[in-house]
């Protein structure tokens, strides 16, 4: 039997790339011996300091409710209740439209069995320092001029190699999930290989 696999996602709650990221992977999961753990990083955190146009600059001022609360839970309930709180987020924020605020983050909470008033967790800076903390043993091995989804891996040599991406939409479910992910893992196990990249032709499909 092959030995499963440990693989690590960065994610921030607002990132409809990402989110979708997140659902390949959970079907890379089902074909493949990997075991996904999912794990915050902050676009608000990324961005502090930039010059960004200010409808992006609400959108980051809007962005810390969310990862506090990831972080909040996380430390209460573990790793399991943080990537159900992920899924219950990502549905009511990608799919379901709704707007960031304590009615989503309450209505998440309540979904996955968590206290509500983790909510709290919105307004307040003292989960900070640990969610800067997971942002940065995300970020740390790719470098500051990409976002997220974010994945560490084990490479070929058993190394753990870590890359921004991959970029798609729809994701791709079964065999296809697979056959991607042996891809990714072919080239970001390449030594001296950073980009591969071709310009958006579609918006995120959540289907």
């Amino acid at each position: 039997m092959t030995e499963r696999v440990a693989v690590d996602m960065w994610f921030d709650p607002l990132c409809p790339w990402a989110w979708i990221t997140s659902r390949w992977l959970l079907e890379v999961e089902k074909v493949r011996p990997v075991d996904i753990s999912f794990h915050v990083m902050s676009l608000s955190v990324l961005n502090e300091g930039r010059d960004l146009p200010e409808q992006y600059q609400e959108l980051m001022k809007s962005g810390w409710g969310p990862v506090r609360v990831c972080i909040a839970a996380e430390q209460a309930h573990g790793a399991e209740a943080l990537a159900k709180l992920y899924t219950a987020m990502g549905t009511r924020i990608h799919l379901g439209k709704e707007p960031l605020g304590r009615e989503m983050l309450v209505g998440a909470l309540t979904e996955v069995g968590l206290d509500p008033a983790l909510a709290d967790a919105a307004e307040t800076t003292a989960y900070d320092e640990a969610l800067r903390a997971s942002h940065e043993a995300g970020m740390r091995p790719v470098g500051t001029d990409v976002g997220t989804p974010v994945i560490h891996a084990p490479g070929p040599g058993g190394d753990k190699v870590a890359f921004f991406g991959p970029v798609i939409t729809p994701a791709p479910r079964g065999e296809a999930a697979g056959r991607l992910w042996d891809g990714v893992l072919l080239v970001a196990g390449t030594p001296g290989f950073y980009e591969l990249k071709r310009s958006r032709e579609l918006g995120p499909i959540f289907d």
